[in-house]
């Protein structure tokens, strides 16, 4: 029989404070997307008032969101985040299909793309050995796990470096976000400025363009240039994943979720004005003919030369470094409280007896991410991840509506502002977002709804062995 951690042991493990737990927001969300989506987005629009108009409306909308899951973050804060809350709203069969979800793909493609970007960072400024092509082209199930091999050894040692941190306690894993994250926001600040200053400047590539665009064509183009900006935006949910260990949570996870979001937004919104006032839209949108291009290590080379592109490079590696790290120890928490609801990996069920850290979750993490690293498949499974992430945070939200008719009564340590405005909003553009995508982005829509569907036979085997064929 398995160990699993007994009710001292959880109870006795670290907690987090209020800034901590917004360091953990801002972490997790900010890795690789402000640095780079810009560029589709430009494609996409054409015009950098659409441009900066996608952003801010992906940053109002990720708000509503964080808003309307604070609400129920605050009256259902647990281990897990949304798979504890999906089994209070709906049932265990929607809480293993998000969980699932979020372990076959979601979370883990995330966390390897992160790492691969850091990887490729490495890579330009010290090149890595190339991969002979006689390796490159072995082919397994239409994969080449060898090829660029050395990027992605790397992007495996990170993870696993990571991993191994992260067993060691949260305070471990909050002290590197402390550090990297100051360290974000001065290069940040300082990126900005230069670009401000820069003589390349002019307040002419700031100014509208003709598209074309109206009606439904420009609603549907902003759309889908949106899901470039929610990808720069995804993981703010990730905080709800270690809500039993924030102190105080019903009062610090939702002002946690709401200050975060706010920050990043203000940073996203001052970063892509920074990038369109130094380079003009049509010039940001030609770099997607250009391989492996970053907008920001683009712009900064025109502002500084060689020095500024290293010093971006630099700053990729430690928002890179940082996102991968967060991510890792958040979303462990999600796939260990499955296991302890028995809807999982019997052995994912252990929490290490010195660190009090749910280790065996955090190395089947680890173990998932690189053989995702090494099929080279994350980049288009991360294309699919702001579709399935959409469906769970409207079934969230959709939650504070049934949770305010079930439970009048229950404590509510903060509703959302704006009820039922906000929340209803947010909804609608979730639906919006979801067709919108199923019409224009079927591949990818059907393959993320495929993926979904994989966990189903899972669920009747975890049922079974549990006796549990209902909730």
């Amino acid at each position: 029989m398995n160990p699993t951690p007994s009710t001292s042991a959880v109870a006795s493990r670290p907690k987090i404070g209020l800034t901590s737990a917004i360091i953990f927001v801002i972490s997790a969300v900010i890795g690789t997307g402000v640095f780079k989506k810009v560029v589709p987005m430009s494609a996409e629009l054409g015009s950098p008032t659409l441009v900066l108009a996608a952003w801010l409306l992906a940053g109002l909308v990720s708000l509503a969101g964080t808003l309307s899951n604070a609400e129920v973050a605050s009256m259902l804060a647990s281990d897990g985040g949304e798979y504890a809350y999906f089994r209070t709203i709906y049932n265990r069969f929607f809480a293993f299909l998000f969980g699932w979800t979020n372990f076959a793909v979601v979370r883990t493609s995330s966390i390897a793309s992160i790492a691969y970007v850091f990887a490729q960072s490495v890579n330009s400024l010290v090149p890595l050995p190339a991969t002979p092509a006689s390796l490159a082209d072995i082919s397994l199930l239409g994969l080449h796990p060898l090829d660029n091999l050395s990027v992605k050894l790397l992007a495996i040692v990170l993870v696993w470096s990571l991993t191994l941190f992260n067993i060691r306690g949260l305070r471990t894993g909050e002290a590197i976000s402390r550090f990297l994250v100051i360290i974000l926001v001065v290069v940040m600040l300082l990126f900005m400025l230069t670009a401000f200053f820069s003589s390349a400047g002019s307040v002419e590539h700031l100014k509208p363009v003709a598209t074309g665009l109206s009606g439904n064509a420009l609603a549907s183009a902003l759309a889908l240039a949106c899901l470039s900006a929610f990808w720069s935006y995804e993981g703010w949910s990730n905080l709800g994943y270690i809500g039993g260990e924030i102190e105080k949570p019903a009062r610090n996870l939702p002002l946690a979720l709401a200050i975060g979001t706010l920050i990043i937004m203000a940073f996203y919104l001052l970063m892509n004005v920074a990038y369109l006032y130094v380079m003009p839209v049509a010039d940001l949108a030609a770099l997607t003919q250009k391989p492996n291009s970053i907008a920001a290590i683009e712009v900064a080379g025109t502002m500084a030369g060689r020095v500024g592109a290293l010093a971006i490079s630099g700053l990729l590696l430690v928002s890179t470094f940082n996102c991968c790290s967060s991510s890792l120890l958040m979303s462990s928490r999600l796939f260990y409280a499955m296991a302890k609801d028995g809807m999982f990996f019997n052995r994912v069920n252990h929490l290490h007896p010195t660190f009090n850290t749910p280790s065996r979750s955090l190395r089947l993490q680890g173990a998932w991410t690189t053989l995702l690293v090494l099929s080279g498949s994350f980049d288009a499974l991360t294309d699919m991840l702001i579709f399935a992430s959409f469906i769970f945070y409207g079934a969230t939200t959709v939650g504070v509506f049934l949770l305010r008719r079930r439970m009048p009564d229950a404590p509510r340590p903060y509703k959302v502002i704006g009820y039922p405005v906000v929340p209803g909003l947010f909804l609608l553009f979730c639906g919006y977002l979801i067709v919108n995508t199923l019409i224009n982005r079927p591949y990818e829509a059907g393959i993320g709804l495929l993926l979904m569907a994989t966990g189903v036979p899972f669920y009747f085997y975890w049922s079974k062995r549990k006796g549990k064929t209902t909730d």
